[in-house]
């Protein structure tokens, strides 16, 4: 993910009743339907699913929402916004393409453990030390460095694990599948917030705790889901101009995938703003003292968490029932725009505590719904791993354009994060218009 507080793995959803169009999509790319699995692994693969998309969005969360903010913070608390918007800004740039590249790498790889065990294995410990070490970083410089190199690894897990439902559940159980990593990112994104905010005085506690958890937890995943077939299959010869071509996804030949990747484009673009600078928020527009305002953030991570879970179980479930897809995410779009703009009436504990609450409902839906869509937009599931990278990039982007569009607006309107919730809420209200044209799902 990222460098947002998740995405950037949305909750996968399940698969379409309907079936695409011949306009949008190659039949012969696609790769033939995944054999079913017996109960036993099932529910051993959904559980874990739930626990390394909760850790590993707990790291995610905490870091990005409390500790690297506060890190920033009492290097130049004058300066703190745009130093943000640095350290954000260049990580995500760095690790723009790591998830597609890592996820395309694991397409091609071929190993006794499976496809995508060593990245993930590999991503989660890396990304486990390098959180870590971040405690130890004394300046701007190194801070941003550890941050963009602990970023990369963590995106060479979290882009093959996103290609598990792909590669090992079946059509029809993949919303079941999609649910449980949806709760497990909304838990953990709450669990890393509350954790982090709790140990704000303890900056090397929280860094290490959350570096451990990660760790253990991809190697754990690992473990207890073998591949069904470890060597993965065969595998054509390399050529570098192929496979960096295999980035490119035509717009024309696949006009819905364009399409999925504008609408999450401009809805993380404003989802992201708020989120990224929820801290500074807190101090600067509620007017809280810092030791509140983590507290407070903890409280709003729990009644976001609250009704994320709803809205992904519950809408995610009739999607699936209905077969629709289209109209949820326009829906959700809308009721995250709503929801950004309780703030700019309320700018108070209350008011974002609604916020927090309206949101969650509507983002849990977009998750549950969006990813599903996603899945189903596909070029090629042969190469899922890499596609879907491709359309993680449109998380990316817009996390690298949040720091300096925020730093713009509060300069612009002297400080007044105002500013950055009517910014959101017109991003967030824009994305549900790409949804509108996609026409090989319903």
């Amino acid at each position: 993910m990222p460098d947002d507080v998740p995405p950037l793995t949305p909750a996968p959803s399940g698969p379409l009743t309907s079936v695409p169009s011949l306009a949008a999509v190659d039949l012969d790319d696609r790769a033939p339907s995944v054999p079913p699995m017996d109960a036993a692994r099932r529910r051993t693969l959904l559980g874990s699913l739930l626990a390394v998309n909760l850790f590993l969005f707990a790291t995610y969360a905490g870091v990005i929402v409390i500790l690297l903010p506060a890190q920033v913070a009492e290097l130049d608390p004058a300066h703190k916004a745009e130093n943000l918007a640095v350290v954000t800004g260049i990580s995500a740039l760095f690790t723009l393409f790591a998830q597609p590249i890592a996820g395309a790498l694991s397409d091609r790889t071929r190993s006794r453990f499976g496809r995508r065990a060593p990245w993930i294995v590999a991503g989660g410990v890396a990304g486990g030390l390098l959180t870590i070490a971040l405690q130890f970083a004394a300046s701007l410089f190194w801070i941003t460095l550890v941050w963009v190199v602990a970023q990369v690894a963590l995106n060479a897990l979290q882009g093959p694990l996103t290609a598990v439902i792909a590669d090992r559940v079946e059509d029809r159980r993949r919303a079941t599948a999609a649910a449980f990593a949806g709760v497990g990112t909304a838990v953990g994104a709450t669990v890393g917030v509350v954790l982090a905010g709790r140990l704000l005085g303890h900056l090397g506690l929280g860094y290490l705790a959350f570096g451990v958890l990660v760790a253990v937890v991809a190697v754990l995943f690992t473990v207890l889901n073998r591949d069904r077939h470890p060597f993965g299959g065969p595998r054509d010869p390399f050529s570098l101009g192929r496979f960096v071509k295999g980035f490119w996804v035509s717009p024309r030949r696949h006009p819905d995938f364009a399409w999925a990747f504008a609408g999450r484009f401009a809805m993380i673009l404003g989802y992201q703003a708020v989120a990224s600078y929820q801290l500074y928020i807190l101090t600067d527009y509620v007017h809280l003292a810092p030791a509140d305002a983590g507290a407070t953030a903890g409280t709003l991570s729990i009644c976001s968490m609250v009704t994320t879970v709803a809205g992904t179980l519950v809408f995610g479930r009739l999607s699936d029932r209905l077969g629709r897809r289209k109209v949820f995410v326009f829906v959700a779009t809308l009721v995250m725009g709503a929801g950004v703009a309780i703030p700019l009436v309320a700018p108070t504990v209350a008011g974002m505590v609604l916020y927090s609450l309206v949101v969650g409902i509507g983002y849990g839906a977009y998750v549950a719904v969006d990813v599903a869509l996603m899945v189903d937009v596909l070029p090629s599931t042969g190469d899922a791993a890499r596609d879907l990278g491709v359309l993680n990039v449109a998380t990316n982007i817009p996390q690298a354009l949040t720091g300096v569009i925020a730093a713009t607006l509060l300069a612009l309107f002297h400080g007044d994060y105002a500013a950055i919730f009517v910014w959101s809420a017109v991003a967030v209200l824009a994305s549900s218009l790409f949804v509108l044209p996609i026409r090989s799902v319903r």
